[in-house]
């Protein structure tokens, strides 16, 4: 543990007369509620782990160092039968075990339903030449079989022990692919929801969820279909979507505003940002601008987010191939990157988004960018800096603060990438100045002081507001008790206790 504190960063700072700085202020406008971060179960050309649950013993629950809490898995185009192998619902089944005990989410997408319900009478998209280039869809006369297979994968997955928490439509509607796939239009995605979705069975399979169909690039026309809908917005509970070629604060950010609108999460479920770095390990910048990719999807209004692979070189799991690197050639060790993903996924989950300025409306690859959240007392600021300057922060807060952590990351480190120190706070204070290393990634934790800050008188001027409650799944209350979320009609939320 680094033992230097914030006074002395301060002390450092004042007597640094050419020290560049940037002021940031918090404010007490609450935003969305994130529910978590996380991969999926797969590694090398789309296999599942199978028997090996090392990547989620490492990644996942509170013990790990990095602190998933939602697992993704594919659901194979299969029914139980001959040729039944790794590649089918089995092969996730392990580490879909194994992150339930950890307290994760875990959900399935379909790549393609069964070949038999599809034009092209294969699961494969079609995209080829041994494949005809034939569009492969569901077929109309099939759409009323779909969520009855659905149930039939979450049927077997309970019965071998796993309660799947959500069920999505489609993995890339949008994308005619030469693997599995199926394609539909936003128009054949709402007749499928609007009219089938309700054979979905969410009472026999505990309260499971709907994700939407999740298009490559997040496309609006997706989700307003379905959103615009009385009837099929009933029945999607998560809006869901890529950003390959989109960056979050394009097409996500259009896409939330309209689904927090209704009351729906909106996660970001597949995305690798430096997978086609070829033989090597991604740079330390690379590392940064994942930083600021989680960051900006925060920003975009998402309650979640799950990278692609959880066991690459360019992943959280290295594979054992020396040829990515030293790093990369004992298997089953964590990368660099996962160190970066646990500044997110152990400290802005279950935490609610804080508007502030600066704000980043668009763009990628700024060169500082910033988050900040509330989480029961804690109040967290997301800081990454991708140049060579180190900047002091002049930070404005909503409320006192008494004390604080801050936790860094510049990639010197190759054992422990994030490093801790106190911050320490001579009196309750409302301003003060924080140190921002160059190159560097860095959560800030303030502990709110309560005796000097009204601070649930303040969230109770909007109790008028309230539109529903919601269980810490997300899944709707009718009849609200214990632990729970509380949502506002303008789409801010928090943590409430409810006597029976």
């Amino acid at each position: 543990m680094r033992q230097l504190s914030a006074a002395v960063l301060l002390a450092a700072a004042a007597s640094s007369v050419d020290a560049a700085s940037i002021r940031v202020t918090i404010k007490d406008t609450r935003c969305q509620t994130i529910t978590g971060f996380g991969a999926a179960c797969c590694d090398g050309a789309m296999k599942p782990f199978g028997t090996d649950t090392n990547p989620v013993k490492l990644l996942y629950g509170e013990e790990s160092k990095v602190g998933l809490n939602i697992m993704r898995m594919e659901i194979s185009p299969s029914f139980e039968g001959e040729g039944w192998g790794d590649y089918n619902w089995n092969g996730s089944l392990p580490s879909a075990k194994l992150a339930k005990e950890r307290g994760a989410l875990v959900f399935g997408t379909p790549w393609s339903p069964p070949g038999e319900y599809k034009t092209n009478g294969t699961a494969q998209g079609g995209n080829a030449e041994d494949q005809g280039y034939q569009e492969g869809r569901l077929r109309k006369d099939c759409y009323d079989k779909f969520f009855p297979w659905l149930n039939l994968f979450l049927g077997w997955m309970q019965e071998h022990g796993v309660d799947v928490d959500a069920v999505s439509v489609q993995n890339e509607p949008d994308w005619w692919v030469n693997y599995s796939g199926c394609l539909y239009t936003p128009e054949e995605q709402l007749e499928l929801v609007k009219n089938y979705a309700y054979m979905l069975d969410r009472e026999k399979y505990k309260g499971v969820r709907l994700i939407s169909g999740e298009p490559l690039g997040f496309r609006p026309d997706y989700s307003d279909a379905l959103l615009d809908d009385p009837v099929a917005r009933e029945q999607v509970d998560i809006i869901a979507g890529h950003i390959y070629g989109h960056a979050p604060l394009g097409n996500m950010k259009t896409v939330a505003k309209k689904a927090l609108k209704y009351g729906k999460e909106v996660w970001m479920t597949e995305h690798s940002s430096t997978d086609n770095i070829g033989e090597r390990l991604p740079t330390w910048h690379e590392q940064l601008l994942f930083a600021e990719e989680l960051n900006e999807c925060m920003l975009a209004g998402g309650t979640g987010y799950i990278y692609w692979y959880m066991r690459a070189h360019w992943a959280f799991v290295s594979t054992g191939e020396s040829k990515y690197g030293a790093e990369n050639s004992r298997k089953n060790k964590l990368l660099p990157r996962a160190y970066v993903l646990s500044h997110f996924a152990k400290h802005v989950t279950g935490s609610t988004r804080l508007e502030m300025s600066p704000t980043m409306d668009s763009g990628t690859e700024a060169d500082r960018e910033f988050s900040a959240y509330i989480k029961g007392d804690s109040l967290i600021l997301m800081a990454i800096d991708t140049t060579e300057t180190a900047y002091d922060i002049k930070l404005k807060l909503p409320y006192k603060v008494k004390s604080g952590m801050h936790l860094l990351s510049t990639g010197n480190e190759k054992e422990n990438l994030c490093q801790e120190s106190p911050i320490d706070i001579e009196e309750p204070t409302a301003s003060l100045v924080i140190n921002m290393p160059a190159r560097s990634l860095n959560t800030y934790i303030f502990m709110i002081d309560n005796g000097s800050t009204a601070i649930e008188e303040i969230r109770q001027t909007d109790c008028d507001k309230v539109e529903a409650y919601y269980d810490l799944q997300g899944r709707r209350m009718d009849t609200p008790h214990g632990l729970c979320i509380e949502k506002y009609a303008d789409g801010s939320s928090r943590k409430v206790f409810i006597k029976d």
